[in-house]
């Protein structure tokens, strides 16, 4: 379990993330299109997995627009933008924001990624949501950086992630 804070009161959540070295897990999120996507979805890419609460927050959708903005200078690699929101207001933002370089996934219908990678936050204001991590891996899926945002109001560190891609 990891011991993260929601404005400075303590929250945990189901586990740990992804060890560096390891491959990670498959997992079934659902599109915006509201079609099934899998790991295989995405093979042969490197991934980051921008993981948060929902769009719906300011840290949150400056996390998206941040990483749309870095993904469209990245090459053979895809952001992965994760939440439990529903795909209909993950599109708006999107389309909102004019982002067109993530992908919006959500794990609404089954929680199985949020429980599979140890990221459900299990109490706080914030329960049942996924807590703010990124995961980096390469293009066979072994993961090279990850980060659990200690506090959930504080942006992820964006250059480290990206760094891992050119280490």
């Amino acid at each position: 379990m990891a011991k993260i804070t929601l404005g400075g009161n303590p929250v945990e959540t189901s586990g740990n993330l992804p060890e560096i070295g390891s491959t990670i897990s498959d997992f079934k999120l659902v599109a915006t299109d509201l079609s099934t996507k899998t790991l295989e979805d995405f093979k042969g890419n490197n991934l980051i997995l921008n993981i948060f609460p929902s769009v719906n927050t300011g840290i949150c959708s400056a996390a998206v627009r941040q990483f749309n903005t870095e993904a469209s200078e990245l090459e053979n690699t895809k952001v992965l933008c994760i939440s439990r929101d529903l795909p209909f207001a993950q599109d708006q933002f999107c389309a909102a924001e004019g982002l067109e370089n993530v992908v919006m996934l959500s794990d609404f219908r089954t929680g199985a990624f949020g429980k599979d990678y140890g990221l459900i936050m299990i109490n706080g204001g914030f329960e049942g949501l996924l807590s703010r991590s990124v995961i980096v891996t390469d293009s066979n899926g072994k993961v090279l950086y990850t980060e659990q945002v200690p506090e959930i109001a504080q942006e992820p560190n964006y250059k480290a992630a990206l760094d891992a891609l050119h280490s």
